[in-house]
């Protein structure tokens, strides 16, 4: 099945599996099912709008709408939505209820979700509550001591980094797991006293690496397993690496790490890191099984599609970032656990039967809903007995069909938040100009808020974007231990080039490269993959079996 995308106009394929899905999705009804519609937006589409309901690492100061007290948040001091301090947010000072509204048919429904979202209160950081001294991060669980570190989970002593688990002693990463003493790594596990690591695995004391596992002191290598000592691939003495180690650390690995990067290129690229999988199609994908054009998948995932950052044995997902742990047949979600049979919800735990709601908890059979826990069958926050729900909602269900609302999902213009706060502007950024033309919110004042408390009295000016910034001693101290010098861009743009260093979330038809003989065939392989890598660039693009075959 073929459609056009109604926000980029590209044409996109929906296909039998993903039809069977939309018919399996959906509430049930006196034992009749109210299937979903098609998306009618490509997936890359549907990425864009879900990330544009996420802002991840923009802070401000601001004030609690309940207490008045000053608080970090999420949201722009200006905003039009009632904000909460975490632990406020969390007592029964206020009953979610009290703002139920019954469901208008002369309007439109986003119209009314929409109006009842900005009265209902919201949580300013949407922190866990077992955090310590984590005052400045989000999205965060049993982390401590942590600054800037969002998306972390059972940290000490990070700072300035994302998704990431496990770590002590960090600063400027992204998704590594179970590290310490690492600086400046990407998509790098179990890594101890490194710096500049990308993709790599198990390695300690070593620099410039790039898919590298279980090595050790080894500096600007591509493509090694259990070496120890080698620079550029070839190995040397411990008296050169150390030689090599301290010129480089002299001008801050730059020099070096430009030659690095022009010398990789001339290495086998694998087409996709796939690991212990079946049946999967995209990028970072572990442990999964029949898992199509999903990125940064893990631990269990079956049966999914079009999903970023899932895993923890997430079951039949269509269209989900940053959900999955226990959770199964799940449409549109932008961060969920353990939940069963939900579709376009923002935040959503332990949830089930539930459908275009936002921060819901131990819900059942819940639509239309805000900030509930523990409630079962409600609409706009209106409490129903369960025969009147089950007579009101199919009768929404077919108002929303006739304007055009139900199976879309919530429009980026209704975000909460400034697109350029939001982590669709991270992944996919672009201009103001072609932001507001879309009616999307824009921030034009950016600020990093700070404890002064806390930070160094020395002011440092970005050499990127110019903006000033502070930092703090922990900070000093670790650049210090690790024989570095203090860098030259705030956070905001080292976080930049960071991402930049990632995969991309797009896929493109390519061939294998490799013309070496004895990798199974006769000259040039040719066999075909789907890649994050562009056709247009450098990298010479290896098969799995290729690849293999030619690490050293």
């Amino acid at each position: 099945m073929t459609r056009k995308c109604i926000s980029c106009k590209k044409n996109f394929e929906i296909e039998k599996e993903d039809l069977a899905f939309y018919k399996k999705i959906g509430p049930v009804i006196n034992e009749k099912k109210l299937a979903i519609d098609p998306p009618r937006e490509c997936p890359s589409c549907r990425e864009i709008r879900r990330w544009a309901y996420r802002n991840q690492s923009s802070l401000y100061k601001a004030k609690s709408a309940l207490s008045g007290e000053e608080m970090i948040s999420l949201y722009p001091p200006i905003t039009e939505y009632t904000v909460y301090k975490e632990n406020e947010w969390w007592t029964d000072k206020w009953d979610p209820l009290s703002y139920g509204q019954e469901y208008d048919f002369s309007r439109p429904f986003f119209e009314q979700f929409f109006e009842l979202q900005k009265k209902v209160p919201r949580r300013a950081l949407q922190q866990d509550g077992t955090n310590e001294n984590c005052e400045f991060t989000t999205y965060g669980t049993s982390n401590k001591n942590c600054y800037l570190a969002f998306a972390c989970s059972v940290c000490e002593d990070v700072y300035y980094t994302d998704w990431s688990h496990q770590l002590k002693d960090c600063i400027d990463c992204i998704k590594c797991v179970g590290g310490e003493l690492l600086y400046e790594c990407v998509d790098s596990n179990n890594c101890y006293n490194s710096m500049h690591l990308k993709d790599s695995n198990a390695c300690r004391e070593s620099f410039l690496l790039e898919d590298c596992q279980s090595c050790a002191n080894c500096i600007c290598c591509k493509n090694l397993v259990e070496k120890e000592y080698y620079y550029f691939n070839k190995k040397i003495s411990k008296p050169e690496y150390q030689k090599i180690v301290e010129e480089a650390k002299k001008d801050d690995f730059k020099k070096l790490e430009e030659k690095f990067n022009k010398w990789k290129k001339s290495q086998p690229a694998r087409f996709a890191r796939i690991i212990g999988s079946e049946e999967c199609t995209g990028d970072n994908i572990f442990k999964c099984r029949n898992c199509k054009k999903c990125f940064d998948l893990l631990l269990g995932a079956e049966n999914c599609r079009y999903c970023y950052f899932c895993g923890g044995g997430a079951k039949e997902m269509y269209d989900c970032n940053m959900a999955g742990q226990g959770s199964e047949l799940i449409y549109e979600m932008q961060a969920t656990v353990g939940s069963y049979n939900c579709a376009f919800i923002n935040f959503c735990r332990i949830s089930k039967n539930c459908y275009y709601s936002d921060s819901l908890g131990s819900c059942d059979s819940c639509f239309g809903c805000i900030g509930l826990n523990h409630k079962n069958h409600c609409i706009l926050n209106e409490q129903y007995t369960e025969e009147e729900y089950k007579r009101l909602l199919p009768k929404i269900i077919e108002h929303m069909r006739k304007t055009g609302e139900w199976g879309r999902g919530f429009p980026i213009k209704n975000s909460p938040f400034p697109f350029n706060d939001t982590s669709a502007y991270e992944l996919h950024p672009i201009s103001k100009e072609e932001a507001l033309t879309k009616g999307y919110l824009w921030n034009d004042n950016k600020v990093l808020p700070q404890d002064e408390s806390k930070m160094t009295k020395d002011v440092y000016q970005c050499v990127s974007c110019l903006r000033k910034f502070k930092m703090i001693p922990h900070e000093l101290f670790f650049y210090e231990r690790m024989s570095v010098n203090k860098p030259k861009q705030c956070f905001f743009c080292r976080r930049k080039e960071r991402l930049k260093n990632r995969i991309s979330y797009s896929l493109f038809e390519r061939e294998c490269v490799c013309e070496e003989s004895g990798h199974g065939h006769e000259g040039r392989c040719k066999v075909e993959f789907e890649t994050t890598y562009a056709p247009d660039r450098p990298e010479k693009v290896y098969c799995e079996d290729c690849y293999q075959k030619s690490i050293i």
